[in-house]
């Protein structure tokens, strides 16, 4: 057993009273290794009995909420559920995002420390967050709310190798500019008609000061930001994203050009190295229509990242736009674009200037205020676009508290948000006159005439997950219908597998040595190495679709898995069920298979055999988006995830395999991502990597389960799973 720490520190806990109104209550929080306890003050932490109490064991999983407005106030909330028992949950809430993460960080190492312990979910009986706990424990150490980060987390490195994206071509006001090199292709124009740019500069400000002003639709903005007039939160679609709409002034637009607005849909995260990442796409929203004397632009790509630098006082930002003005003469447009866009990023600058003049002081006190209004609340007669906020859809906290009462869910559902908005088409290129644009149209109809893409895009992917769409002739048609009579019915056989890497929706294996796993000295030195290769080979994948969750797809009869079975040979196989929910739920499932006896790898033979709650704390995952977008790479990212720390995962072991079924829709941060990679998923090129993590010397260094690449997976490709039942 390792030195026993203590974390402490002023919480607020959020519960629902017997008519179903949320209300908080401030306590004094104390997390003792794995004890939670809360008090009414510092100084009766020190004589009194804690008014609640709860023990942080392997059942507990750790939920990011993200942001939430209660009673005019700010809170950043995260969620303790047991999972023996969903009734039992506790809802906290942080004023700062710092502390929340720090808290979430907390948590999650005491249920990751509980795992080897007695106190493992399968050999204690469920006890209650109201459990009673009278002992004190001594010889502790004590962490402060300041410092509790810095021991746990390393910096927020990728474990990818790859080639940057970004060319630098210029520097303007102590910003340095690049533009996104196209992939491989040295004949293409040096710009394209609506480039990719990227702004890098540095800010005299803590990076969760920096993060809170730029999520701020207030009067302070006003006080960096030139380009902004007035702005509003739409909709709330949960803790982490929402929509917004900004309208912008003109004065810094080209003489006689009209304003412009956007509309966005708004997505933010917080890395575990203190990384503020917000994410912008265009969206098109019932509430907003086009608004007279403006012209709305389409952003078909944007966002800031933040990171920290020197122990959190200054912050690196990086700033990318990708942005359609909506020119209607094409002469100007290639010009004038590029040209309006870097003037744009100029706001870095801006930024920076405003920082400075405030001597490094927080800022945040000076939005906290203004911050309620990007949660939907009503702040004064000065909010902006009060025709527009009044329209808000509730929190799902306010608007069913009868399902929080019983708890019979303590997730976020992956409730389809589509009829509310949906992706922006991409621009073709006859675009109307400029006082033209979308006049007299709804948002709807606006989407159905004007959408003629020559690929997949966005759009595409959406709207044929509504049936909204109609297919364009020619070739796309041909090859949906050649798929359609080439697919088996038969489970492991519904995606089909291309080396060659050219045949859209397929899949193939990933270079294993694109990937870095740690070396026999990571315990040392925190080395990673290339990985040499995988363990398993990846045989077959399915890609299908349901109106429900279809776990356990290895048991069923008819599937390669159950074929080997029959044979009674020594193969033994993992399947990864990725489990997306939507309009339709989608699987993503992954077959490997091992050819060697499981005895023969003692790490996952453990992982096979041993229970749930080690399994969660050691599962890994390293994604890598090898060709798309910037917003999707960034939303992404490239850094290993304990996935089972962060996502619910349902277990499944037979004969010869073990099955993982993974739902996406279990977290708030997840769905946000995924909800960005599925408005591009048809131009994506994804690569995956899955690994069981290495903790002792005896299990280094670690070595690689299996890879996947899927190429440009396409929705409408899926394959029912009921055909498939019905024929096996």
């Amino acid at each position: 057993m390792g030195e026993e720490w203590e974390m402490k520190g002023w919480l607020y806990l959020l519960r629902f009273n017997r008519f179903g109104l949320q209300y908080s209550r401030k306590r004094y929080f104390i997390l003792e290794d794995s004890c939670l306890r809360s008090f009414k003050s510092i100084s009766g932490s020190e004589t009194e009995e804690p008014l609640r109490s709860a023990i942080i064991d392997s059942c507990v999983r750790v939920i990011d909420n993200g942001r939430e407005s209660h009673r005019m106030k700010l809170f950043f909330i995260f969620t303790l559920v047991n999972t023996s028992n969903h009734n039992d949950m506790l809802k906290l809430g942080a004023t700062s995002s710092e502390d929340a993460a720090r808290w979430i960080r907390a948590l999650q190492d005491a249920v990751l420390n509980s795992v080897n312990s007695l106190k493992s979910c399968s050999k204690r009986k469920w006890q209650p967050f109201s459990l009673s706990v009278s002992k004190r424990m001594k010889n502790k150490r004590c962490v402060d709310l300041a410092s509790v980060a810095s021991d746990h987390v390393n910096a927020m490195t990728s474990d990818v190798i790859a080639p940057s994206p970004w060319k630098i071509f210029g520097c303007q006001n102590g910003l340095r500019l690049f533009k996104e090199s196209r992939d491989r292709d040295s004949k293409r124009k040096h710009w394209g008609d609506h480039p990719a740019i990227m702004a890098v500069g540095v800010v005299d400000g803590a990076s969760e000061d920096v993060f809170h002003t730029l999520m701020s639709l207030g009067t302070s903005r006003t006080e960096w930001d030139f380009c902004f007039y007035q702005g509003s939160v739409i909709e709330h679609l949960d803790g982490h994203t929402d929509i917004i709409y900004i309208q912008l002034y003109n004065h810094w637009l080209p003489w006689e050009m009209k304003r412009r607005d956007l509309l966005l849909r708004r997505y933010w995260r917080r890395e575990e190295d203190g990384t503020y990442v917000i994410l912008y796409h265009s969206v098109i929203h019932r509430k907003c229509p086009p608004q007279n004397g403006y012209v709305r632009a389409y952003l078909k790509s944007g966002g800031y990242v933040i990171s920290p630098t020197k122990q959190g006082k200054e912050c690196v930002i990086k700033n990318m736009l990708s942005v359609d003005w909506r020119f209607w003469k094409s002469y100007i447009r290639k010009t004038s674009s590029r040209s309006i866009t870097i003037c744009m990023l100029g706001r870095v600058a801006a930024l920076r200037e405003f920082f400075t003049a405030k001597s490094g002081n927080s800022s945040h006190e000076c939005v906290s205020r203004e911050l309620t209004i990007d949660t939907g609340m009503p702040v004064s007669d000065e909010a902006i676009m009060t025709e527009l906020s009044m329209n808000r859809v509730p929190y799902k906290d306010e608007d069913e508290p009868a399902r929080q009462i019983s708890g019979a869910s303590s997730l976020f559902e992956m409730d389809d948000a589509a009829d509310e908005f949906f992706d922006v088409p991409e621009p073709i290129d006859d675009e109307p006159l400029e006082t033209e644009w979308c006049s007299n149209k709804s948002p709807e109809l606006c989407y159905v005439v004007e959408y003629q893409p020559k690929l997949s895009s966005s759009a595409n992917f959406v709207k044929k997950l509504h049936d909204l769409a109609v297919q364009k002739k020619g070739y796309q048609e041909l090859r949906e219908i050649s798929w359609d009579e080439s697919v088996s019915s038969c489970y492991g056989t519904t995606l089909p597998k291309d080396s060659t890497f050219n045949m859209p929706c397929s899949w193939a294996a990933a270079d294993a040595s694109s990937f870095l796993i740690r070396d026999d000295s990571y315990l040392q030195d925190h080395r990673k190495i290339k990985a040499k290769g995988t363990l398993m080979e990846m045989v077959a994948a399915d890609w299908l679709r349901s109106d429900k969750r279809e776990d356990h797809l290895a048991g069923r009869y008819g599937g390669i898995v159950q074929r080997y079975a029959a044979q009674g040979g020594p193969e033994f196989f993992l399947i990864i069920n990725i489990q997306v929910p939507g309009s339709a739920t989608y699987s993503l499932a992954l077959y490997y298979m091992l050819k060697t006896p499981l005895e023969e790898t003692p790490l996952l033979e453990r992982f096979v055999n041993d229970d749930d709650a080690f399994r969660n704390s050691r599962f890994k995952l390293i994604p890598y988006i090898s060709k798309g977008s910037w917003i999707v790479k960034q939303s992404v990212g490239k850094k290993a995830c304990l996935i089972g720390q962060v996502l619910e995962i349902n277990y499944f072991r037979g004969k010869n395999y073990l099955e993982l079924d993974v739902d996406i829709g279990s977290s708030t941060v997840a769905r946000g991502v995924v909800g960005l990679v599925l408005g591009y998923l048809n131009n994506l090129v994804i690569e995956m990597a899955f690994l069981i993590q290495g903790n002792t010397e005896d299990e280094l260094p670690e070595f690689l389960l299996g890879t996947c690449r899927l190429n440009h997976l396409d929705a409408s490709k899926s394959v029912p799973a009921d055909s498939i039942s019905s024929s096996s």
